[in-house]
């Protein structure tokens, strides 16, 4: 005999199951309700056999099935609105010292807009001011060895001339038969001697110069060593561009060598961005694109951008990607220049439209 069965009131709550208290599966709005099920015309009893098993457990299953797929859907996050994104970076210099000694100043700090050739520190320079000053008295004492030739010519010189013209004179009394010619003779003998004793005085005095000079040398380049090691021990500022970081503080000693700062050109940063190998087509150097990094009120801050490089080769995703799956796939490196108003910072993410 089967058993009797009582439409339940609309006031009476359900004890067979949970399913008419309404679950909240996600923030996001809920699909359109599932199409009304349709039973087939039965008879009254297989009707009462159904509307039971409705209300069994199958029931909830049921709906489950129908309506749970909707609901998904909706939560599923939105399609991403850009097309490749990445970090803002810079091309960064380390200044470092040049001089071994106590940093007497540097004037530099970090945030800094600092031009290039600007002097900002300076290495001690007692030792090689002392030094460089012993090298000049070195020099000065080697130069005055040096002999003045013309001046310990002179006589020689004089010399030869007086026996020239006493020639020409006995040379005239032999034409006229007033003397013998061997008086002639003497003198040319004499005046040939003279003039060897000069170009040997001079042969000599032209040796003792070359070795003063062959001497001086040596000193002079070490002068010119030490101005140059003079000039390194000034801080000079390579590029311009704004201090990053300052490693040292005056009154230190440093070494050769030893970095001092870091600066870096911020007014155009570049944001190193990936791409995969099937939107390479939609680059190419010199276009256009859009950069789009976070804004405070929860929406997207637009900058222009230009690509000015693009990886000729293919690598694995940096290590920076969190999920594995994507750190295995191969993309495209491409450098974007992107002007700074000084809101962009290096290492900020940034995401990239074409």
């Amino acid at each position: 005999m089967p058993t009797s069965w009582r439409r339940p009131s609309s006031t009476s709550s359900c004890t067979a199951c949970s399913c008419c208290k309404p679950r909240q599966l996600c923030s996001a709005p809920k699909a359109a309700p599932p199409p009304p099920i349709l039973l087939p015309q039965l008879s009254l009893n297989s009707s009462r056999r159904m509307l039971h098993l409705l209300h069994s457990p199958l029931r909830f299953w049921l709906l489950a099935l129908a309506v749970v797929p909707g609901l998904l859907s909706g939560c599923q996050p939105a399609a991403p609105r850009f097309d490749a994104s990445g970090n803002f970076e810079t091309t960064e210099y380390v200044v470092a010292a040049e001089a071994t000694g106590p940093l007497l100043r540097l004037a530099v700090r970090e945030g800094d807009e600092l031009p290039a050739g600007r002097v900002v520190g300076l290495v001690d320079t007692l030792a090689l001011s002392l030094r460089r000053q012993q090298l000049l008295a070195s020099v000065r004492a080697v130069r005055a060895q040096t002999p003045d030739v013309p001046a310990q010519l002179v006589a020689l010189e004089q010399q030869a001339a007086n026996l020239r013209r006493e020639r020409q004179r006995v040379l005239n009394l032999v034409r006229a038969d007033a003397v013998p010619a061997k008086q002639l003779d003497d003198l040319d003998y004499q005046l040939a001697v003279a003039q060897k004793q000069a170009a040997a005085q001079r042969a000599a005095l032209g040796t003792q110069a070359r070795g003063t000079a062959a001497q001086a040398g040596p000193l002079q380049a070490q002068l010119s060593q030490l101005d140059d090691q003079l000039r390194r021990s000034r801080v000079v500022n390579p590029v311009a561009g704004t201090v990053l970081t300052v490693y040292v503080e005056p009154s230190e000693v440093v070494g050769y060598g030893q970095p001092l700062y870091k600066i870096g050109d911020t007014r155009q940063l570049v944001l190193r961005a990936y791409v995969a190998g099937d939107q390479l087509t939609r680059v190419k150097l010199g276009q256009a694109v859009k950069v789009l990094v976070d804004a405070p009120d929860g929406g997207q801050r637009e900058y222009p951008g230009r690509v000015q490089w693009v990886a000729s080769k293919s690598e694995f995703t940096p290590k920076v990607v969190q999920t594995k799956e994507d750190r295995v796939s191969l993309v495209y490196a491409l450098k974007i220049a992107v002007p700074n108003d000084g809101s962009l910072k290096i290492g900020m993410p940034a995401d990239v439209r074409f």
